[in-house]
């Protein structure tokens, strides 16, 4: 399965979204960069289907100009004008050559789904690998309202239990892509270190 990141060159406030290549190809998450649409193009010349893991702006903010140039289907948890499936926990999906587990993990946004499979995790903002607040596993915000810390630790908690011993790759939605054997990390580790950082109950970036 190849995963490429279409925003990688954006000069612009965005998530990261991931063109997933293979038998059914998928963008994870539209971003906000002018032009995706474009650079998804330059890869694909038809796109099966984007799915959210959650509706924040800086995740959907060029979902209308990607349907508008493929007419993809749409997978998301929650209504959205353009949604044709909804998505539901323990729900599978392929993208690229893997099959996906959805798993509901709330608390940064309440739709927020992961896609969970034997070999990698898509897993939004619940938990990232580096964001600027910690460089090796952190955990997504939770001071807007709406949005909930514990919510957020027990998603982390839901995820490790229903994450394979096997998953190798971690593609987040801010930061970079994280790979087991990363500074002798697993993605499991990963997951852990973010879980016991928001279990602190600290703010997730104290006042200077």
């Amino acid at each position: 399965m190849e995963v490429i990141s279409v925003t990688a060159d954006a000069d612009v406030f965005t998530c990261n979204a991931y063109l997933v290549c293979g038998d059914r190809t998928v963008l994870v998450d539209a971003g906000t960069m002018p032009g995706v649409e474009s650079v998804v193009a330059t890869h694909t010349d038809d796109l099966d289907a984007v799915v959210l893991t959650h509706q924040h702006g800086d995740h959907i903010g060029e979902l209308d100009a990607v349907v508008e140039r493929f007419d993809p289907d749409v997978y998301a948890a929650a209504a959205h004008p353009l949604r044709t499936h909804e998505l539901a926990d323990g729900d599978e999906i392929v993208l690229g050559d893997e099959t996906f587990e959805v798993v509901h993990t709330p608390g940064h946004a309440d739709d927020h789904v992961s896609l969970v499979s034997d070999r990698s995790l898509f897993s939004g903002d619940v938990v990232v690998y580096n964001d600027g607040a910690f460089d090796d596993g952190s955990f997504g915000k939770t001071d807007l309202p709406g949005q909930s810390r514990e919510r957020v630790i027990a998603s982390l908690r839901d995820l490790l239990d229903r994450l394979p011993e096997t998953v190798e790759r971690m593609y987040a939605g801010h930061g970079d892509v994280f790979e087991s054997g990363t500074g002798g990390d697993t993605v499991r580790d990963v997951i852990e270190r973010a879980l016991e950082r928001a279990e602190r109950r600290q703010p997730k970036y104290p006042e200077a």
